[in-house]
């Protein structure tokens, strides 16, 4: 039987460790890397290449919806499954607009967690609540009929909301340069773009605009 490689990404050491002791119960499952960060478990999904991804929402540097985004645009074959504390139908839409294809709360992830890897396994569809999943029957067959879009996902490039969360995160524009591999000329550049199209003049209003639509948590 093909091992089932899965990376856990969580910014709590003893969560990841709970997980990998949760999933590694199964025989044929491995837990093949860890991410303590949202930049660290896309730089460890392409090195290790995992059929499943666990991925915390609320991660540093870089949030779990956007690393997803990332994962997914880099290694289309992989699933991802979203932890979270929180249950609502705009996070519920954000999640399946990342591309991740299991929600698992995190409060039921001790009897969730291994049944919802254990679905993606099979390429199925999981999520631990049956108000979420009405939620995201009724978003899928909205975005069939409608083909209507995220707002929020397309107003700011995915290279800008990477900018928006460190910015929130109290970053300088030296130390984002620095975690992004640009130049603070570039920075400044992004920063001001940013604040030109979300019509908003301080560093404090991009801030609540980052936590209001979850692009940053705390």
């Amino acid at each position: 039987m093909k091992t089932l490689r899965i990376l856990v990404a969580d910014d709590h050491e003893v969560v990841r460790r709970g997980m990998r002791a949760l999933l590694e119960v199964r025989p044929e499952w491995e837990v093949c890397a860890e991410a303590a960060t949202g930049r660290e478990a896309i730089e460890l999904a392409k090195q290790t290449k995992p059929d499943v991804v666990v991925m915390d929402i609320s991660m540093p540097e870089l949030n779990g919806l956007e690393a997803t985004r990332q994962i997914l645009k880099a290694l289309p074959r992989t699933e991802v499954l979203i932890l979270t504390l929180h249950e609502s139908e705009q996070l519920v839409r954000r999640v399946v607009e990342s591309g991740a294809r299991a929600y698992v709360l995190k409060s039921d992830a001790g009897r969730n967690l291994v049944e919802g890897v254990a679905a993606l396994s099979r390429h199925k569809v999981f999520f631990s609540s049956k108000v979420a999943t009405v939620v995201v029957e009724n978003y899928l067959k909205e975005g069939k009929t409608t083909g209507r879009t995220n707002r929020h996902r397309d107003l700011l490039t995915p290279r800008e909301r990477e900018v928006v969360q460190l910015l929130a995160e109290e970053k300088s524009n030296k130390e984002i340069a620095a975690t992004l591999g640009l130049s603070v000329h570039t920075v400044e550049t992004h920063r001001n773009n940013i604040m030109r199209k979300l019509g908003i003049r301080s560093l404090a209003g991009v801030i609540r605009y980052a936590l209001r639509n979850k692009i940053a948590q705390f």
